[in-house]
């Protein structure tokens, strides 16, 4: 199911919704860059094997709505109060499945409370990146699988290709930027990366807590 461009930015500059729909693109390119970092994302969590999950970010919840339905316990998808982000969670339901509206900085959440959680191009959103990681370390009990765009490198491509030129390249809402290296840093701070894959032009990360 394709999702439509659905963008909000509050005051603190967080994006809520794509500005792109990277998932529904019938762009050759576009469709060559998603089938691998798709492909690298259902090996990694195929590889955590949870049970129950936490989306952090879910945005219109395509993936935490495919995640579901292939898991049997309970799935949560958090992200910001945005009608069009409602209006998709509607059309995305299942059993195991709910959404609630929060950000992400102060989970309302037990320790443990979830053996993964997952934040899938959503840490260069928002506001303290290393707060909301170390909540989504405090609630899981054994995994993160995380990704954000690979920096420079993503600047660089939307150069090439015309776009955000008066912001050097940098996307809307994008407050956060980093190297595969200096992201694996972040993470490595709440447990072991036993994962670290770079699917073009991405960072996507497996972390053992």
């Amino acid at each position: 199911m394709s999702s439509p461009v659905t963008v909000t930015v509050d005051s603190e500059g967080t994006v809520t919704g794509n500005t792109y729909d990277k998932y529904g693109s019938t762009n050759p390119v576009v469709r060559r860059l998603m089938a691998g970092f798709e492909r690298t994302l259902a090996e990694l969590f195929a590889q955590a094997a949870p049970s129950t999950l936490l989306d952090v970010g879910c945005g219109e919840a395509v993936l935490t709505h495919k995640w579901a339905q292939s898991i049997e316990g309970r799935v949560v998808g958090i992200d910001l109060d945005d009608p069009l982000l409602h209006a998709e969670w509607e059309q995305r339901k299942a059993p195991n499945l709910e959404y609630v509206v929060m950000k992400a900085e102060n989970l309302p959440f037990g320790d443990g409370e979830f053996e993964v959680a997952t934040a899938i191009e959503v840490l260069e959103h928002v506001p303290d990146p290393a707060h909301t990681v170390a909540e989504m370390a405090r609630v899981a009990s054994k995994y993160l699988l995380v990704s954000v765009p690979r920096e420079p490198l993503w600047r660089g491509l939307n150069l090439a290709r015309g776009a955000y030129v008066s912001e050097l390249g940098n996307t809307p809402g994008h407050l956060n930027h980093w190297s595969k290296r200096s992201f694996t840093k972040l993470l490595s701070q709440h447990g072991t990366v036993i994962e670290a894959r770079s699917p073009f032009p991405w960072t996507m990360l497996l972390v053992r807590l």
